[in-house]
């Protein structure tokens, strides 16, 4: 099972989405102000939460079209999970198809990672757009998870 989104990021190209999925600076921008890591292909990115956190092994970049990240840290629902970030132009919009992949159950933990994903997703949005991101610990509080 996968979580599935899309957003469109208004005035802005793949290659300035790709800058703020691979850069240090552009993930703790959008998704964890505590982002640490190596972000080339074989490179691992440590990503903090005040629960916790997820380390992912980069699988894939090409820049301005694709980012793959694997799940190799974090809760038991995320081991082995990849992560797909497939980025094209559209007009005035750059568009980003996420992908979540490999859950093995839709247990209520997928529900809300699914709503957390969109609300990220929003906030990579935001940051291309207009500079500013809403990064853990800034983010929106949907509930706790447990």
């Amino acid at each position: 099972m996968d979580i599935l989104h899309r957003i469109g990021v208004h005035d802005a190209t793949p290659e300035k989405v790709y800058d703020a999925l691979t850069t240090l600076d552009g993930l703790s921008g959008w998704w964890t102000e505590k982002t640490v890591g190596d972000t080339e292909p074989g490179g691992v990115i440590a990503f903090r939460f005040i629960p916790g956190g997820f380390d992912m092994k980069v699988l894939e970049t090409v820049p301005g079209k694709l980012v793959r990240w694997e799940v190799v840290d974090g809760p038991p629902e995320w081991l082995g999970t990849t992560i797909r970030w497939e980025l094209e132009q559209r007009g005035d919009y750059a568009i980003v198809l996420f992908k979540h992949e490999g859950w093995r159950e839709a247990g209520e933990f997928m529900h809300h990672c699914s709503t957390k994903w969109a609300s990220y997703l929003l906030s990579l949005k935001q940051l291309v757009e207009t500079g500013e991101g809403a990064p853990s610990p800034r983010d929106v509080q949907i509930s706790d998870w447990h």
